[in-house]
């Protein structure tokens, strides 16, 4: 059986996840490499009951698991990169399976060889601790009292400092002007009819900061394709906290990857 075709694809993406995992690209490829000999000569480790993503990402798991024969290294690896590492490997297996991989929880579970009960608990412990070296001064772009409290409980239990929190455009503007946050969260549509998506557009001409836009009217965010801010992670109404935690890690994670590799 040839197995190829499924897996040529899914190379790129399972090689930018070894370089994550494991911190610079020369010891990702080494677990890589690794990988694909174990397939060669044990081709029913790619299960064929599982979609083929997920399966190449068992088999890697699995290899890396039970090998994991290089740590860090210092000359390549960034301060970033270091920080991920602190986490336990199942923790760092969970986070980045989610946000730079986009697995869904039962995805990742699967690939780990988990329940999701159990990569839930990773996911809210990674980004937990991710977020006390993530902490971030976050400015809260909403017109609902209520929706504001809970984003504001949210993320200041992650750790994270709200700056402040707008209701419409140009205090949005200027709150930020004088706080200068590091994440934005806004609604898309404010209390005085202007847009979330033009305040930060407003905001993000002085400096480039992450963005999580939150909405009720995802047409309303699709229909300003053409002056939204890219990359920018949505959030639909009523969000639940998990969701919002996720967000808001994945965010700063790119973020702060991107300024240290920069």
């Amino acid at each position: 059986m040839s197995i190829s075709k499924d897996i040529a694809p899914l190379l790129p993406c399972l090689r930018r996840f070894s370089r994550a995992l494991n911190g610079s690209q020369e010891s990702g490829d080494a677990y890589l490499t690794a990988t694909l000999e174990y397939l060669l000569e044990n081709l029913a480790a790619f299960s064929s009951e599982l979609p083929p993503r997920v399966a190449l990402y068992r088999v890697f798991l699995d290899v890396w698991s039970t090998t994991h024969f290089a740590d860090l290294d210092p000359s390549t690896a960034s301060a970033f990169d270091h920080k991920l590492a602190s986490l336990s490997p199942l923790a760092r297996q969970a986070f980045l399976l989610r946000t730079v991989e986009g697995f869904t929880v039962s995805e990742a579970a699967a690939a780990m060889r988990l329940d999701a009960a159990r990569v839930d608990a990773l996911l809210e412990r990674s980004a937990r601790d991710l977020a006390q070296e993530l902490a971030a001064r976050v400015l809260i772009i909403e017109d609902e009292p209520i929706v504001a409290m809970d984003l504001e409980t949210i993320v200041e239990d992650l750790g994270h400092h709200v700056v402040g929190v707008a209701r419409a455009r140009r205090q949005a503007v200027a709150l930020a002007a004088e706080r200068q946050p590091e994440l934005i969260m806004a609604d898309i549509q404010l209390a005085d009819g202007s847009s979330g998506v033009e305040a930060v557009n407003d905001i993000l001409t002085g400096a480039s900061k992450p963005v999580v836009f939150i909405t009720a009217h995802p047409s309303r965010y699709l229909s300003a394709a053409a002056n939204r801010p890219e990359p920018a992670f949505l959030l639909f109404k009523p969000f639940n906290p998990d969701s919002v935690r996720a967000a808001v890690s994945q965010a700063l994670f790119f973020d702060r990857r991107a300024r240290h590799a920069a």
